[in-house]
């Protein structure tokens, strides 16, 4: 059975289900979903690009980042724990790069949890046999070292909300066809707002990731000492909730196509909405992680020595035109379409406030 007939029977089953719930299953259902099923989703041939798969040099200087962490932290031992690897690409760079450290390398424990079964196997097949796998981060608990996340929170499925002379939320219907009906909020979205001082105007539609503060809720609990990195996609509130954004931010990918329509190729294209830095920063605080950074993706490959690390791995380049072609394109994606869009921001617990070099300029605090 096709996802979209067999959400389509549970609706008629049980009645009407949250966005949140019809996004879940459009993404992670075991059968049908996006990510449960869609081996070439990601790269030239499939939706979207992700850094690390564009090019090594991203592991690198994430890398470099991690080594300075571990300095700073002066145990030997340390935990790379990296939150939905996907194809594995960053995993295998970050720990090719460490190798020239064998000081930290002898002590290093690389985890990743994916909870995608077809994503575990691709990434299985070129990442290194001394990673280990899990399913959640209590089964590593406590964590001494850098909690890891790419591209993974814009990707949790969310609420959607309208503001009409309350808050409503969006539900999911179907009459011959897939359809939006509008109920009253329940009091963990209120909430969420009201923590956040947003006061959204009437006709004014947003998404809630509650997921998003679970998680950093769950990370900062498990984390003994050490970092929490988390590079996505998004912005803090005071710009989320502009005048420009009255439409959400939710979107689709479809072989590279960018859409708003959330009804159509149901199981077969990707789902993303911008992450709330703020409310990361908030939650995180209240289970005692401390905010460090955020900036975003271009100043902080920068400050790593970006154009250094792309010229160094570019130099083995036999062709000197097909590698200035590489070194523009990876630049272009890397720093410039990605660049701005993407944020980074760095969590600390239990760590002195010591000099990270990535966070050397950040024009987002």
């Amino acid at each position: 059975m096709k996802l979209s007939d067999d959400i389509a029977a549970q609706i008629h089953q049980q009645g009407p289900i949250s966005f949140r719930q019809f996004m879940e299953r459009c993404l992670y259902d075991s059968d049908n979903g996006y990510y449960t099923t869609k081996c070439s989703s990601i790269g030239a041939e499939g939706d979207f690009y992700t850094s690390a798969t564009l090019s090594p040099v991203f592991g690198a200087l994430l890398a470099k980042q991690l080594e300075q962490m571990w300095s700073l932290m002066g145990c030997p031992e340390f935990t790379i724990l990296e939150y939905g690897a996907g194809t594995g690409h960053l995993c295998r760079d970050i720990m090719t790069c460490l190798e020239s450290n064998p000081a930290l390398y002898a002590n290093l424990r690389y985890c990743i949890i994916e909870k995608s079964p077809l994503m575990r196997r691709l990434a299985g097949n070129i990442v290194n046999d001394r990673v280990e796998w899990y399913d959640s981060i209590s089964e590593i608990s406590p964590v001494h070292g850098c909690v890891l996340s790419n591209e993974l929170v814009d990707n949790f499925a969310v609420h959607r909300v309208l503001m009409k002379k309350e808050l409503m939320e969006i539900f999911v219907d179907y009459q011959d066809g897939f359809c939006e009906l509008l109920l009253p909020a329940g009091p963990e979205l209120k909430a969420y707002l009201s923590e956040l001082s947003i006061d959204l105007p009437k006709g004014f539609t947003t998404e809630i990731n509650l997921e998003a503060i679970d998680w950093i809720g769950q990370v900062a609990s498990c984390l003994e000492s050490g970092y929490v990195m988390t590079i996505d996609y998004g912005q803090q509130s005071s710009m989320m909730y502009q005048p420009c954004r009255s439409q959400g931010s939710l979107l689709c990918y479809h072989k590279h196509s960018v859409s708003d329509s959330f009804y159509e190729h149901i199981g077969e294209q990707d789902m993303t909405s911008f992450v709330n830095f703020s409310a990361l920063s908030r939650w995180g605080a209240r289970h005692g992680l401390r905010t460090l950074g955020l900036t975003d993706q271009a100043h902080f490959l920068t400050c790593l020595g970006f154009r250094e690390q792309l010229l160094n791995m570019l130099s083995c380049e036999p062709d000197v035109v097909t590698a200035a072609q590489k070194a523009v394109r990876v630049g272009r994606i890397l720093l410039m379409d990605m660049g701005s869009k993407y944020k980074v921001l760095i969590q600390g617990k239990n760590v002195a406030q010591n000099h990270l070099s990535g966070l050397d300029i950040c024009p987002e605090i």
